[in-house]
């Protein structure tokens, strides 16, 4: 077992790494901007590092103070947790290459998936179904570019290959608007990715956002954990996750998640991964992998018992997968709410000092946060502040939960979307389950 790892990142998910840590007897080494040096993890960890000012480009995505870290502590390896450098190829590559372990997959098979055009072609031969599409990325042509779309069928919906987080996206429903959104894409890309590489898919109207959850050691051994449901958007962004999917049939779990273990197979994949696809009409279609651990990674480890974080720990140290696929067992229903600290009408994030916390509690609840009374929100960060999760022996039971506990939740001082998140457990047809990823934006006008 590793004796000691640094933690690239910040708040919640690093204090959620840090406790996993702490139980395997896993000494830690937080990392941290000048305008964290009050997180929570930063305070309980055994050595702490100030790495950069506030400025994420400084601290946080600063890949040489990241590695020095690890050698001046002597840590043995790097939880990147997600977002920030956790699909960042060369950082996994400059870890690895510095002597250390980076907990995740290799960094070849991070730019395999990191490219979304690569990563489709890859999962059409290991016989995963895609979307139609482009089939590789937009030249200059445009007259070839209209017989794509045309060939495919509007609407269709132009890409970024590097992109992610719900950017660098654009749906098109007819000719006169194509050449006009590659231009705005491809521009939007080159900004946010530095790669301005774009193609084409057909956009699906009504569909729900569908993943599979994965496990694999690295010496051939790959589990999946069920599928989580991840429908409930706005802007691409997602606000609550539940599992296992409404709908999803044993039968149908089973098909689609042994597709996606063969594909981690024929890939090499270590860690744990996330297949998310497009689900409509009783048909899955292929969007992207996810190369880290997911936000919404605890509403799988509430129906399977499964902690994945440990796992994450344990496959980083060399060690083969404990249990087998027939040992995964489903039970009872989990629902996330995330917690932002943002405006509730405009969505600007919210900042300041945190002035009364009172946390919910009570059978079947779990509450993922760095906040603490007195603690300051910095400006300078995702507004995502907490996880609330719910776990019930069904859905009814899990969605009556969290209507209490975000009833009971109060974070005074700085400003939420806890009454958002109200609105979304009493809606009738969040309730009755198996929205697509438009409703939330088309019901509460978001």
């Amino acid at each position: 077992m590793l004796d000691k790892i640094v933690i690239a990142n910040r708040g919640e998910i690093a204090l959620r790494i840090l406790r996993a840590c702490k139980e395997l007897g896993i000494k830690t080494v937080a990392v941290y901007s000048t305008a964290d040096r009050d997180l929570k993890h930063v305070l309980l960890a055994d050595e702490t590092i100030c790495i950069g000012p506030p400025a994420s480009v400084k601290s946080y995505l600063n890949i040489p103070a990241i590695i020095s870290a690890a050698e001046i502590t002597g840590a043995r390896a790097i939880h990147p947790g997600y977002g920030f450098l956790s699909e960042n190829a060369d950082f996994a590559e400059q870890v690895e290459r510095s002597g250390f372990i980076f907990i995740g997959p290799c960094a070849d098979t991070i730019r395999l998936m990191g490219d979304k055009v690569a990563a489709i072609n890859t999962m059409k031969k290991a016989g995963i179904p895609c979307i139609p599409g482009s089939d590789g990325p937009l030249g200059a042509d445009m007259n070839e570019n209209r017989a794509i779309a045309n060939r495919i069928g509007y609407a269709v919906i132009i890409k970024a290959t590097g992109g992610g987080g719900g950017r660098g996206m654009r749906v098109v429903r007819g000719d006169k608007e194509l050449s006009s959104s590659i231009f705005v894409t491809r521009t939007e890309a080159k900004a946010a990715f530095n790669n301005d590489t774009v193609y084409m898919e057909k956009y699906l109207e009504n569909p729900r956002h569908i993943e599979i959850q994965l496990l694999a050691d690295g010496q051939g051994n790959v589990l999946y954990l069920a599928e989580r449901d991840c429908s409930m958007q706005r802007r691409h962004q997602k606000v609550v996750e539940e599992a296992p999917a409404v709908g999803i049939t044993e039968a149908l779990r089973r098909l689609i998640g042994e597709r996606c273990v063969k594909a981690c197979i024929e890939i090499g994949y270590r860690g744990a991964g996330t297949f998310e696809f497009l689900y409509e009409n009783g048909e899955f279609f292929f969007i992207e992998m996810n190369t880290r651990i997911q936000v919404e990674h605890p509403v799988t480890e509430m129906i399977t018992g499964v902690d994945l974080i440990k796992e994450q720990l344990r496959i980083a140290s060399g060690e083969p997968l404990s249990f087998q696929q027939e040992d995964v067992k489903v039970f009872g229903h989990a629902v996330e709410c995330r917690i932002n600290a943002e405006d509730p009408i405009s969505f600007l994030p919210s900042s300041g000092k945190i002035t009364r916390l009172h946390a919910p509690g009570g059978l079947g609840v779990r509450w993922e946060s760095h906040l603490y009374a007195g603690y300051s929100v910095p400006p300078f960060y995702d507004s995502m502040v907490g996880k609330l999760i719910c776990f019930g022996e069904n859905r009814e039971v899990a969605i009556a939960r969290m209507k209490n506990a975000l009833v009971e939740l109060i974070i005074d001082g700085i400003k939420t979307n806890i009454d958002l998140q109200l609105k979304i457990m009493h809606d009738d047809r969040f309730q009755q389950g198996g929205t697509s990823i438009h409703y939330l934006e088309k019901k509460f006008d978001l």
